[in-house]
């Protein structure tokens, strides 16, 4: 199986990239939607930042929990250690379950996949760059939010020039959605090339073939012992 990383920066266009892939017929372990299933790792939120982070029907508030993270890095940090085993168990699962279905390429889609020390598991890590000011600029106007705010969040992550450095494939998404359709086709067919020897060992396929040899192996054993 093929594991391929896909990071980016807030506002940077990591969900239009993740989108696309999903449109292609390839299946897309999402952090953010594992971070908000089940109730295991938003009950430590609540009880550590307060029911008043809660909308009426019970979910949490995410863009006030953000105004509230993103404004201090200690808070940022302790959310993301609430947060980190639930959604490295979930990310798990997930992996297993598509392994299990027999798909040879799946893309994790993880914000943090530095910070977590997930990208040693990707190959090839796929990062969606844009520059810092089109990066502010489009996040204010996607979140009616001010400078002030919209650079806290900024700041909160890994800077995306660090991120670029550390890929093995960048899209840059700082042109319009044609051109990062246009580089998205390039980076389709690189990822959906036959997988490598070890790749496909990994993989179901390469799992049966191995237990199907050490089958027939254990019955011409069986049958030259008897």
């Amino acid at each position: 199986m093929r594991i391929v990383g896909l990071s980016g920066g807030i506002a940077s266009g990591k969900s239009t990239v993740s989108n696309l892939f999903k449109s292609h017929g390839i299946p897309v372990v999402d952090a953010d939607v594992i971070a908000r299933k089940g109730s295991g790792g938003w009950k430590k939120v609540v009880a550590a930042f307060g029911e008043e982070i809660l909308l009426e029907n019970g979910e949490v508030n995410r863009p006030m929990l953000g105004q509230i993270v993103f404004s201090d890095p200690d808070k940022r940090q302790f959310l993301d250690r609430l947060l980190a085993p639930h959604i490295s168990s979930g990310i798990f699962w997930e992996v297993v379950k598509l392994w299990l279905k027999g798909y040879k390429v799946i893309v994790l889609d993880v914000p943090l996949l530095f910070e977590a020390k997930i990208d040693k598991f990707t190959k090839p890590i796929i990062v969606v760059w844009i520059d810092p000011e089109t990066q502010k600029k489009r996040l204010m106007g996607r979140d009616k939010s001010n400078e002030e705010d919209a650079g806290n969040r900024i700041n909160a992550q890994m800077p995306l020039d660090v991120k670029r450095n550390k890929a093995d494939i960048v899209i840059d998404n700082t042109g319009s959605l044609d051109d990062l359709k246009e580089q998205f086709q390039k980076v389709l067919i690189e990822v959906s090339k036959p997988l490598t020897g070890t790749q496909f060992w990994h993989s179901r396929n390469g799992a049966l073939v191995i237990l199907a040899s050490l089958t027939s192996g254990l019955v011409l054993c069986i049958k030259a012992l008897s």
